[in-house]
Parts: C-alpha cells; sequence; structure tokens
C-alpha cells in the first residue's frame, strides 16, 4: 500500500549543543576521508571515456565535418555516435580547443560543485525543522552521493547530468513553488541539452502549473531555434532522421540499461523484446507514477513529487544508464526523513507529546512503517554502492536472464524505481521549500 499520509510534526525546539561540533567535524572528516579512499581504491575505470567522445567529436565538427557522422568503435556498443541535441553541441564546441586533461578537470570539478550545491538543498528543509546544522547534515549526504554508482559514474565517464539536475532542481524546488516568472526556464534548457528532462515538463503539466509548462516549452523551443540558427544542417539531420535512429543511443539488452525496455531485451535475448508488452509497462509506470506525483504536490510534497517524476522517466526511456538515475537521491531523502522518529537524535530537544501527530504517534505498527522504510532506504543504498556495472562483469554477448538472481542483480535499478513508485512516502504538511 502506498505511503501516501506520512505527517510531518512541527518543528522541533533546537538546544544549545556547541560541545558536539568538534565530533560532528571528525565525522565528517572521517567519513569523506573513507569515501575518497574507496574512491581511490576504485580507480578512474573510464578514465573519461564518453567526454573524450565528446571532444573528438567536436573537434571533428570543427575540422568541418558534419557531426552526427562522427562515429567511434566501441567494444559492447559496437560503434558509438554523437547523439546528444545540436544546442548541446554548441554548448561543448569550445572544448574542441582545450586539451583532455583540461576538460576533464572543468567536468570533475562542475559535477562535483553540484553534487554539493543540489544535496544542501535537499537536506536544508530538514535541518531546520529537526534543528540541526545544514553543515553537518550535507557533510555527511555528500560524500555518501559521491560514494553511489550514478555519481562515479557521471565523473569517471565525464558526464553532462549533474548540469541538468541542477537547472531541474533550480526550477521545482525554488521558482516553480514561489510562482516566479522564470519558473520553467531551467527545465526547457535542460531539454534542449538533453531530451531526458522532457519528462518534468508532463509533470507541470499534470500538476496544474500551466505558465511554467508553456516557459519550459518556450525555453526549449528557444534554445533549439538558437542551435538551428548557428547550425542549421546539424539540426535538420538531428531532428528529423538521427533522433529517430534508435541503435545510434547504444545496445537495449546491455546490463548498463536500467529502464523497462533494457529489463525485456536481457529476458528476451538474443531475440528482440516484444514491443507491446513494452508499452504496456511503459503506459501503467508513466500513467500511476505521474498520478502519484500529482498526489503528492496536491498533499504539499514538492521533492516526493519531482522524485517520481524522475523516476518515471528512468523507467520509461529507451536508454537509462546509471549516470541518469540521480533521481534515487531525493528518494533517499525523503525515504531517511520520513523514517526519522519523533525524537531527531545529535542533541535537538524532544516535542512534548501533545505536539506529535499522525503515523509516528501511533504505536507499534507505526514504528514496523518507520522501519520498513529505513530498510528499504538502506537496502537501495547498498545496491546503488555496488551497482549494476561498476564491480561486476557482465561481459558483451547477447545471452538471457535464466536465474532469479541474475534477473535482480542485472536490473536491480529498475526493480528499485518501480518499487519506489509505489511505497514512496508523501509527507502531508511538509517543510517550506529550501528558499523559503
Amino acid at each position: 500500500m502506498p505511503a501516501d499520509t506520512l505527517p510531518d510534526g512541527p518543528a522541533p525546539r533546537p538546544v544549545d549543543d556547541r560541545s558536539r561540533t568538534p565530533r560532528r567535524v571528525a565525522v565528517v572528516v572521517a567519513l569523506g576521508a573513507a569515501v575518497v579512499a574507496a574512491l581511490i581504491w576504485y580507480g578512474n575505470r573510464h578514465d573519461f571515456y564518453d567526454l573524450k567522445i565528446y571532444l573528438s567529436a567536436m573537434r571533428w565538427w570543427a575540422d568541418g565535418n558534419p557531426l552526427y557522422d562522427y562515429v567511434q568503435p566501441d567494444i559492447v556498443q559496437g560503434q558509438l555516435y554523437f547523439t546528444y541535441p545540436p544546442f548541446t553541441a554548441l554548448l561543448l564546441r569550445p572544448f574542441a580547443a582545450v586539451g583532455a586533461g583540461t576538460a576533464a578537470a572543468v567536468f570533475t570539478v562542475g559535477t562535483l560543485l553540484a553534487v554539493v550545491v543540489t544535496t544542501v538543498w535537499l537536506v536544508t528543509p530538514i535541518a531546520r525543522r529537526r534543528g540541526l546544522p545544514r553543515w553537518w547534515l550535507a557533510g555527511l549526504v555528500v560524500p555518501l552521493v559521491v560514494l553511489i554508482e550514478p555519481t562515479r559514474e557521471t565523473i569517471f565517464l565525464g558526464q553532462i547530468n549533474m548540469l541538468l539536475v541542477v537547472l531541474i532542481l533550480a526550477d521545482l524546488l525554488f521558482a516553480v513553488p514561489k510562482r516566479s516568472r522564470w519558473a520553467g526556464v531551467g527545465i526547457g534548457l535542460a531539454t534542449a541539452i538533453k531530451l531526458f528532462p522532457g519528462i518534468f515538463i508532463v509533470y507541470l503539466l499534470v500538476t496544474r502549473r500551466w505558465r511554467a509548462a508553456l516557459v519550459s516549452c518556450l525555453a526549449a523551443a528557444a534554445a533549439t531555434l538558437l542551435a538551428a540558427a548557428v547550425a542549421p544542417a546539424e539540426s535538420w539531420r538531428f531532428w528529423f532522421t538521427e533522433l529517430w535512429s534508435t541503435e545510434r543511443v547504444g545496445r537495449s539488452d546491455y546490463t548498463g540499461n536500467q529502464s523497462l525496455q533494457g529489463l525485456l531485451a536481457r529476458l528476451a535475448a538474443p531475440a528482440e523484446p516484444d514491443r507491446l508488452v513494452w508499452l504496456v509497462l511503459v503506459t501503467v509506470a508513466a500513467g500511476y507514477g505521474l498520478w502519484r506525483a500529482a498526489r503528492a504536490v496536491r498533499a504539499g510534497d514538492e521533492l516526493a513529487g519531482l522524485t517520481l517524476t524522475g523516476l518515471v522517466a528512468a523507467l520509461i526511456a529507451p536508454i537509462t544508464w546509471p549516470h541518469h538515475v540521480y533521481w534515487f537521491v531525493p528518494a533517499l531523502v525523503v525515504l531517511l526523513d520520513a523514517a526519522l522518529p519523533d525524537r531527531p537524535p545529535f542533541g535537538v530537544a524532544p516535542d512534548p507529546p501533545a505536539a506529535r501527530s499522525g503515523v509516528r504517534a501511533a504505536g507499534p505498527a507505526a514504528s514496523v512503517v518507520l522501519a520498513a522504510l529505513a530498510a528499504l532506504a538502506a537496502v537501495i543504498f547498498a545496491a546503488l554502492v555496488v551497482g549494476v556495472v561498476s564491480l561486476i562483469d557482465w561481459g558483451h554477448a547477447k545471452v538471457p536472464t535464466e536465474d532469479p538472481a541474475t534477473f535482480v542483480l542485472r536490473n536491480l535499478y529498475v526493480l528499485a524505481a518501480a518499487l519506489l513508485l509505489v511505497s514512496l512516502p508523501i509527507r502531508r504538511r511538509p517543510t517550506s521549500t529550501p528558499g523559503g
């Protein structure tokens, strides 16, 4: 049964706990050092592979060749092309003039800054409501976000996903709730850079934020038209030819593809999956997930709403690589916030019993629910740390999935996203937005 009605109690009364600061600093430093050590052990296994494709494609284009003719052989995918829209090519074009080391440094620093900024946005309401220092909570969460496979893949492949996350979260946590005139611009630009964020325009529509949805469409159109004015031949070719050439994106049966189509392709391999089954599953996932997202917004829980939408996008996209599924991060924040007890730890004074309400004060049954949410968060985090391709070599042949254990391991993110569509709690009377 969906956990749709977990309420938030009133803000707790903070206590003077400055004596705890040295210990908190020590914990944050120790955790950060442990994560750095783990990443050093893991190593840069991809050596900025995707970034180097971007750079090679940009140099190929700068030399006067057609952008979408660029192709690079790959042991897994066979051939890799430049598949981003022309607007993204305009943003990447200046990198044709710099070395791979400089570009890798820029992308890595940008990704890490984006992780810090977005994590602070996510944890600030919890820290404020529970009387915790924001630096302390963010200091605990940031290293854990860096540790998981989606972030590791983003960094070591040299991907641009965290730029999109910043644009989307800035819109949906700040501009849209405050009804800013700029609400929707971030989502529109993100959609012009990569089509994946277009699902959030649908989210704006189903939550009846008509003006923000219109602004998103106009921003995406403006960026696309700008690219068309600068690169008309590439724009025409992308939108009318290459966009529909699905073989350019990659093998759908590869374990790294954590979408519903990837799951079905792995079950059917070496044959092709049933298209009708995929369409039915996509329709159910999109319909149910967006319905729950709309319910979350009506309850006032913007974070749950946008998280559900991101998980829907991961499930229904034809190709969803591990670096696409950042949306498990806000899902974990929602789960842990809902699972925390009435009496916050780390030096916050408890509320009087009369101030408590709802499921957290409802007795043993409520305790079971909260324990289940905490356990779910722990299992999903562990799955994200292990990942689906980082530590397991699945080979490159098209082979079917023949036993339950392999099925689970090869589809960890698909199964987790589907489970969260049903079980992600929607919190009544949620906290104010991060900027509120």
